[in-house]
């Protein structure tokens, strides 16, 4: 498949803003996300209406929340497009404003990502299809028989993957922007109590509430507004796909492995190129698995690399330096935001305590239930 981007002009991140991710509050959505897009528009240089289209995400809040936020920013006539896609809506925003930009509709486009800590609603409940595991197995046990599986498939221990989570904890401790601000040791993230198998409270991902924004713009959008070009991050692969049939691999994973194969491919990048990456890491066990198959670590190999500090920030490649979902949170609506904004304040050298020397390349991963994946590269 072609990538696209090769046939568009040059898209460039020149916009990063969070609201910090938090645990549920009384907070208003329309608070924690103008608070994000108004940091994004104010990293920019520019001003709301010089935004020419926004694209927001959430699988929380409800229909048409979009505009009762953005109003409070003014009437502009923007065009605003509403984006649903499980964990990956943040992500498919960004997607959707880089081909608004790529394709000459606009040349600055926003991506929003957030959400409340509100209950889910599920579709496919509604379909009239009565899945046949339901009551068997749930997400704390489905990740808990991976583990297992992985761990009687290679040589790895429980501690090397619990390392996931106390690397991620320390990155998140010096993440102002993280829900979890705490460094944890190996100790406290294998103490009980045991959510499923050998799967901990501090080895999987906090639910709670926040907001990311982006604004992407192209060349003639930098020059007409005068945003400083230093600081613009360009995107060179944006890849998207669902699962398909996959015989025993783990859907994830597999699907993973193809849609990051064809960025990096995209990108004309080898998984060796890559200094900072953030994954779907929902529980330890999984950016285990996404390393691998990603082709940052052999089969089997990947919880030994991380216990080896490989994948520590100043190590062979910054994986999580947010905190990742463990310690940065998963808010949902915007977490494939928050991976953009990530990865471009590393590659901008903008990341403080927590900044990757050298950074030059990055990649942000997102799989979200469906399952759909996709996959951003990002470089200077």
């Amino acid at each position: 498949m072609t990538n696209f981007l090769d046939q568009a002009r040059p898209i460039y991140v020149v916009g990063i803003g969070l609201h910090r991710y938090q645990r549920p509050s009384e907070t208003s959505y329309v608070t924690l996300g103008n608070t994000a897009v108004r940091e994004a528009i104010s990293d920019a240089g520019i001003s709301w209406p010089d935004v020419e289209a926004a694209y927001l995400a959430s699988s929380k809040i409800g229909m048409a929340f979009g505009r009762e936020m953005l109003r409070f920013l003014g009437a502009t006539g923007l065009p605003i497009t509403h984006v649903e896609n499980a964990s990956a809506g943040g992500s498919t925003a960004v997607r959707a404003a880089l081909l608004d930009v790529a394709a000459g509709s606009s040349d600055v486009a926003i991506a929003i990502g957030v959400d409340k800590a509100d209950p889910f609603v599920f579709g496919f409940e509604k379909s009239g299809i009565q899945p046949l595991v339901d009551d068997v197995v749930v997400p704390f046990t489905h990740y808990a028989l991976l583990l297992q599986e992985y761990l009687e498939n290679s040589d790895a221990s429980i501690e090397q993957v619990a390392q996931v989570a106390v690397k991620n904890h320390r990155n998140g401790s010096l993440n102002p922007y993280a829900q979890r601000q705490k460094e944890r040791s190996l100790e406290e993230v294998l103490a009980p109590p045991l959510l499923a198998g050998h799967i901990t409270r501090l080895q999987c991902t906090p639910i709670g509430e926040g907001a990311a924004a982006v604004v992407l713009a192209s060349e003639e959008g930098i020059r007409r507004l005068g945003i400083d070009r230093s600081r613009a991050v360009r995107i060179t692969a944006s890849e998207a796909r669902s699962e398909v049939l996959y015989g025993q691999e783990n859907f994830d994973v597999a699907l993973t492995r193809t849609t990051a194969m064809a960025a990096l491919e995209s990108a004309g990048v080898e998984p060796t190129d890559l200094d900072v990456v953030e994954v779907h890491d929902a529980m330890a066990i999984e950016e285990i698995l996404y390393l691998e198959a990603i082709g940052l670590a052999p089969e089997g190999k990947a919880a030994a690399a991380v216990a080896a500090g490989e994948f520590d920030i100043g190590g062979r490649a910054a994986v999580s330096a947010s905190g990742g979902l463990l310690a940065m949170g998963h808010p949902i609506g915007p977490t494939g935001v928050g991976q953009i904004v990530e990865v471009a304040r590393q590659l901008r050298g903008e990341a403080g305590q927590r900044q990757h020397p050298r950074a030059k390349t990055g990649l942000a991963h997102m799989v979200g239930l469906g399952a759909v994946c996709f996959v951003h590269i990002l470089q200077v």
